[in-house]
């Protein structure tokens, strides 16, 4: 049981990643108290200031993507933002997209839209429902003559599950559909190499892997693919301004409006401190943590948890559910007697529950590891689950007519 001393430890890093690295904050304190401008709106020096923020922003984006020097890096809202962008931009009447049933609603509601207002059709291929891992055979299988996107979550906001994000480009690549990677739970925890890899386009949030503050987000673009997207949002871009038209050069044709110059310039301080820091070495780090909160989650009486055994096909989310618990009373459990942090439901994903067989049970309570984690952290998180699972099976024995009826309460 917790005491009032006992530190609040942070398993919601699939959410917003915390704490943030220290000089995020002050990058963001820095910009309020001396730049204050907007970029690309102004030749004073502040102006040129802010400008300055976005393009070093870019400059180390694409140093930790390895992206070419021809492609492109556009500042979204967030990674939903990032998503739409690339999704509505390219879709036409008729077209057809394969995704997968691990996608998060960012992709499946975009989709589900532009069903119904173009006729867009959209197949979700299925997983594996042990590993939830893609089987490329399936996904090049679904691949239509009309068929103009593919998109597949890189990893899973549910099971941890990384996809073989290597063989579904080279299908692309063969069959000439575009692929877009839904990287939010994989920038910044697992080294991608946007240069090497045959992805079309890239987007994620900036405030999850990435470390930077919320409102930021990414969408990479290969150099050429430009040419197969239209402008979803027009708007002042301090370029061009006589003309009423989006101008078509990047990154202004798909930036309109202000940016959130404070967000970038947080974002910026935060991707330095990933490269300071070396994304192989927090890669490390992480695989470290899914190993030990593997082998600790198996030792668990009545706790079930879902994705792959093994770490290296994964990153550091871990679902569970543990027997006449429910998700959320779990998670009030956990925070309110170990001051352990989590999120419960279906987080965004209904056709992930679907797969592991949540969607009418309430979801999962979900532990989702970062940088700043530590091996006390899930040391603490395990050793509450078993309490808790202990205390469960007492009140169980002791209730013979309602056998999955839970007894302890927050």
């Amino acid at each position: 049981m917790a005491s009032q001393s006992t530190p609040r430890r942070y398993f919601d890093n699939a959410a917003t990643s915390f704490p943030k690295p220290p000089g995020v904050a002050r990058a963001v304190a820095d910009y309020f108290e001396h730049v204050h401008a907007s970029a690309g709106r102004g030749a004073y020096r502040e102006a040129l200031d802010s400008q300055r923020i976005l393009e070093n922003c870019r400059a180390a984006v694409r140093t930790l993507f390895r992206c070419g020097p021809q492609d492109h890096v556009i500042f979204g809202l967030n990674g939903t933002d990032a998503l739409n962008l690339a999704i509505k931009s390219v879709l036409r009447p008729g077209d057809h997209v394969v995704t997968t049933v691990m996608d998060h609603n960012s992709v499946l509601r975009p989709l589900s839209a532009l069903e119904a207002q173009l006729g867009v059709r959209w197949t979700a291929v299925p997983v594996d429902p042990e590993t939830t891992r893609l089987d490329p055979a399936e996904l090049h299988r679904a691949i239509r003559p009309e068929t103009r996107l593919v998109i597949v979550n890189h990893a899973s906001n549910v099971t941890g599950v990384l996809q073989p994000i290597e063989a579904v480009a080279d299908i692309c690549a063969a069959r000439r559909v575009l692929l877009l990677v839904d990287a939010a739970q994989s920038a910044g925890h697992v080294p991608l190499d946007f240069g090497a890899l045959r992805i079309d386009l890239l987007a994620c949030p900036g405030h999850k892997g990435l470390l930077g503050p919320l409102g930021t987000g990414l969408l990479l673009i290969r150099a050429g693919v430009e040419g197969h997207m239209r402008t979803v949002r027009e708007g002042g871009t301090g370029s061009e301004s006589e003309h009423p038209t989006q101008p078509d050069s990047l990154p202004d044709r798909f930036e309109a409006g202000s940016h959130n110059a404070p967000g970038v310039a947080g974002l910026l301080a935060a991707v330095q401190w990933i490269l300071e820091h070396g994304l192989e070495a927090l890669r490390a780090h992480e695989l470290d943590l899914c190993t030990r909160m593997a082998a600790g989650l198996e030792s668990i009486p009545g706790l079930r948890w879902y994705g792959p055994r093994d770490p290296q096909q994964r990153v550091g989310v871990f679902s569970v559910r543990l027997e006449g618990v429910d998700p959320p009373l779990l998670s009030a459990l956990l925070e309110s007697r170990y001051q352990v942090l989590t999120r419960s439901g279906l987080h965004c994903a209904p056709l992930a529950h679907r797969t592991i067989g949540t969607l009418d049970a309430g979801g999962t309570t979900r532990f989702s590891v970062g940088p700043f984690t530590t091996a006390a952290d899930v040391d603490a998180a395990l050793d509450a689950l078993r309490e808790i699972a202990r205390e469960n099976s007492i009140a169980a024995l002791s209730s013979p007519a309602n056998p999955r009826a839970c007894s302890v309460s927050p």
